[in-house]
């Protein structure tokens, strides 16, 4: 246990050192992106409620063709690829697609609900390199909205706290029909007794839209915020408004230093705005990356996808957006876009 303290140590010491490299990176350049988010499999083995981006039918992707994604976005220069889905750990060579990752020298992430992790399997991805682990855990006792609870879970979180080699972040939502939404208290206070980070996402609708919180859903994200100021970092200065039910005034670079990369290998703005541009990854050139870092997005005001919004401090203080957006309408609870409008 000594050793694997000191282990896990070391790797914290080392993964800090690179992610510093990565912010300095970002701030220094705007020509590569920043983070993508790519889908090894669609399919998921929960069905929670609120969730548009899974199915029961889809199959993995097949590894080369995996592989090759990774390669183009190491070719872009991108300095962080997570793993998301679907649920990523259902990908039968998910821990190869971590280590190709590594192998760029790419900060490795996965987004997991958490179900199939065994010792075995984090013994599996300490060893593929895996950087970040982020597992979202929406409520105590699962119910007809989400299967991701605290009691079901926490087993998992012990393993992950003993043997986990990775940054290990938990993430609850607020505002997806949660019976019981002071459970994202419950679900944070027991992310920092297993040492690990916590953060609270907004839920959106089928486009990454605000929908403003109710009371009781305002109070508990208060109270997980003064939470966090004792305990931890992290949370998004765009839920400010968010929770309030306003618009916030920024500069989307999704499609150049935030990319998601669908199962079809398409490059889109985001899990929600799936439909645009749509460019294979294959093709994608540094041209797409500045030609979208200078158009503006037109759902942007009312976004709540905070990935995304994050990634968009590095620049959204330079580079004043000019170009014509093209203007999009959400296909309602699709998560994808029709075209209206295209800019000249």
């Amino acid at each position: 246990m000594i050793h694997n303290r000191a282990g896990r140590r070391k790797q914290a010491v080392y993964r800090r050192l690179r992610e510093g490299l990565m912010i300095a990176k970002g701030l220094v350049s705007t020509r590569h992106p920043i983070l993508a988010h790519i889908i090894p499999i669609r399919r998921c083995n929960l069905s929670c409620a609120y969730c548009n981006e899974y199915d029961k039918v889809s199959q993995p992707v097949p590894l080369a063709e995996m592989l090759h994604r990774i390669d183009r976005l190491a070719f872009l220069g991108t300095t962080i690829i997570t793993l998301s889905g679907g649920e990523p750990l259902i990908h039968p060579d998910a821990e190869r697609i971590i280590q190709r990752i590594r192998h760029h020298g790419i900060i490795a992430g996965v987004i997991t609900n958490g179900y199939l992790l065994t010792e075995e399997r984090i013994a599996a991805l300490n060893a593929a390199g895996l950087d970040h682990m982020q597992i979202s855990i929406d409520n105590v006792e699962p119910d007809d909205v989400s299967k991701k609870s605290l009691k079901v879970l926490d087993q998992k979180l012990k393993l992950l706290s003993r043997r986990a080699e990775f940054a290990v972040n938990i993430n609850s939502v607020i505002g997806g029909g949660i019976e019981t939404p002071e459970d994202g208290l419950v679900v944070a206070r027991r992310a920092v007794e297993l040492g690990f980070t916590s953060t609270v996402g907004i839920i959106h609708d089928g486009s990454g839209q605000l929908r403003p919180l109710s009371e009781k859903e305002r109070q508990v994200y208060l109270e997980i915020k003064e939470l966090g100021q004792r305990s931890y970092a992290r949370f998004n200065i765009f839920q400010e408004q968010v929770v309030r039910g306003l618009p916030n005034e920024w500069r989307c670079r999704a499609g150049a230093r935030y990319l998601y990369i669908c199962e079809d290998g398409l490059v889109h703005y985001c899990s929600q705005q799936r439909g645009y541009p749509a460019i294979p990854l294959a093709d994608y050139t540094p041209e797409h990356l500045r030609k979208e870092f200078f158009t503006e997005k037109s759902c942007a005001p009312r976004c709540t996808v905070s990935c995304v919004q994050q990634v968009a401090l590095f620049d959204n203080w330079r580079a004043p957006q000019t170009a014509h957006p093209r203007q999009t309408e959400p296909r309602s609870g699709s998560g994808k876009s029709t075209p209206l409008t295209e800019g000249n």
